[in-house]
């Protein structure tokens, strides 16, 4: 496997660390690690880029690598045995792709594939294994994460059963926004439809009256968010419930 080394890296642990490629981090569970557990891992990160629709983890495969998100999103999705699939979680720059190896398991029991271009840093799951006995406040981040990976799960598959497509068509975007850092967003119908686990002619309708209402912009394979605040307005409770809980635990572990 390619390795990427670090060149200078600053004292101040919060600060953006670089790799030899003078590429910065983006991931934050990597830039809340102390500098001295940072040195320890960043040899065996590999510098990835991933391309929309890509698949990191297969549902029932072994886990071979693990992922810190850098760039772009991840859409965690869980399949049924006649393939359709439904989105049950988001992974941005925040996060980690890869959590049930923390815990000792091989296998992940969901999906997850890129929703847009973007890039990561990998590392195999036998030296991330070996490594977090020495990286404890590493370890304690993903494992917090994957907390936050698992509210945000039973949220959205609440909000699935409960709200009408468009509330969460506005909520899907939302998050995505937030995680992907920018206006505009690769996005198809059909794809989209798999991921609100609901037909393309009813995302179709749902996407065609936010874009009347001029809260979103949507072309063929691609949108583009408008008006955020307004968009929040039309959104479920779900995103607010989701933002308000992470914020909770955010600060009670400061």
């Amino acid at each position: 496997m390619a390795k990427s080394r670090t060149g200078a890296v600053k004292t101040d642990p919060t600060a953006s660390y670089k790799d030899d490629e003078g590429r910065a981090v983006g991931n934050r569970i990597l830039l809340a690690t102390p500098r001295s557990e940072w040195l320890r891992i960043y040899p065996s990160l590999e510098f990835v880029r991933l391309k929309l629709h890509q698949v990191l983890h297969e549902a029932g495969e072994i886990l071979r690598s693990v992922y810190f998100m850098n760039e772009g999103l991840g859409s965690v999705l869980t399949v049924q045995p006649d393939g359709k699939s439904v989105e049950v979680g988001l992974i941005g720059r925040e996060g980690f792709v890869g959590v049930p190896v923390i815990f000792g398991f091989k296998t992940s029991a969901l999906r997850v594939v890129t929703q847009a271009d973007g890039t990561a840093y990998r590392i195999d799951v036998p030296t991330l294994l070996d490594l977090l006995p020495e990286c404890p406040v590493l370890e304690k981040k993903i494992q917090r994460f994957s907390m936050i990976l698992g509210m945000q799960s039973t949220q959205i598959a609440a909000c699935n059963r409960l709200h009408e497509v468009s509330e969460r068509l506005a909520r899907w975007l939302l998050m995505s926004h937030d995680r992907i850092g920018t206006d505009t967003m690769p996005l198809t119908q059909e794809f989209l439809g798999q991921m609100l686990g609901t037909r393309r002619s009813s995302v179709s309708l749902a996407a065609g009256a936010l874009q009347k209402a001029g809260l979103i912009k949507y072309t063929r394979g691609s949108v583009t968010v408008v008006d955020q605040r307004q968009l929040r307005e039309v959104a479920c409770d779900c995103y607010d419930i989701i933002q308000r809980q992470e914020t909770t635990w955010r600060a009670e572990t400061r």
